[in-house]
């Protein structure tokens, strides 16, 4: 089976600052992965170099088995990647529903862009501020919002960047059955994520970076065995 993302000795810069070095992993069709590492590790760069976003970078991302190192960032997402960053992007002078309507399906992507039906039944709230500009939306109607925009365009890769961070634990939870609809639909989710107890549960593999290299990685069935050498690593 061809992966769903492979990256290979991928070393990405801002400027002259050399950010990550030789890192590599793999995603295959429908799994959840988890990338941990500590605060300036690299985890956001790896995201931002899988999309084209840093400024220049050389080795290998494959979407599907297509090489895409090359290529702009648009024609990156049109082989199904969409790519949820931490701000989240919302156009405050625009509606929820103007938000959610505003990106186009992609034309060559593997995925089947949602309907609004589908979006507001996944995400009720959305549903019912479908009105309210995006300055008027909470942090966590803003994260349903900028990941549910994502969907209407039938991306089947998520890259998914601190969903969680600083939102209510409800929020949280209704974020975790997100995931878990998605992955039961067959999407690929790759995640960076701080808050370990929300992405343990989700994952199915899990990559430690540090200083732009993975140094670690375990499947969800190893986690037990792994939580001293975490705890090292994470200084969590």
């Amino acid at each position: 089976m061809t992966a769903a993302l492979e990256v290979t000795d991928l070393h990405a810069w801002y400027g002259e600052s050399h950010i990550l070095h030789g890192l590599s992993f793999k995603v295959e069709p429908g799994q959840v992965v988890t990338l941990l590492g500590r605060n300036g590790a690299g985890r956001t760069s790896t995201l931002r170099a899988i999309m084209g976003l840093t400024g220049s970078r050389k080795g290998s991302v494959k979407v599907h088995g297509q090489e895409c190192i090359a290529l702009p960032t648009h024609r990156i997402a049109h082989l199904g990647l969409g790519y949820c960053p931490e701000e989240r992007g919302i156009f405050a002078s625009l509606s929820t529903e103007e938000n959610l309507r505003l990106p186009p399906p992609l034309k060559s992507g593997r995925g089947k862009p949602m309907s609004e039906a589908e979006i507001y039944a996944m995400f009720p709230n959305l549903a019912e501020r479908r009105a309210s500009p995006g300055t008027r939306l909470s942090g966590g109607e803003q994260q349903m919002l900028a990941v549910a925009r994502i969907l209407r365009t039938g991306a089947d890769i998520l890259l998914l960047d601190e969903i969680s961070e600083g939102l209510a634990p409800v929020i949280v939870q209704a974020l975790a059955r997100m995931i878990t609809a998605l992955k039961s639909q067959g999407f690929t989710i790759v995640m960076v994520e701080q808050n370990f107890r929300f992405a343990a549960p989700l994952a199915d593999h899990f990559y430690v970076i540090e200083h732009g290299q993975v140094v670690e990685q375990f499947a969800a069935a190893e986690l037990p065995a792994k939580k001293a050498l975490l705890d090292e690593l994470l200084s969590v």
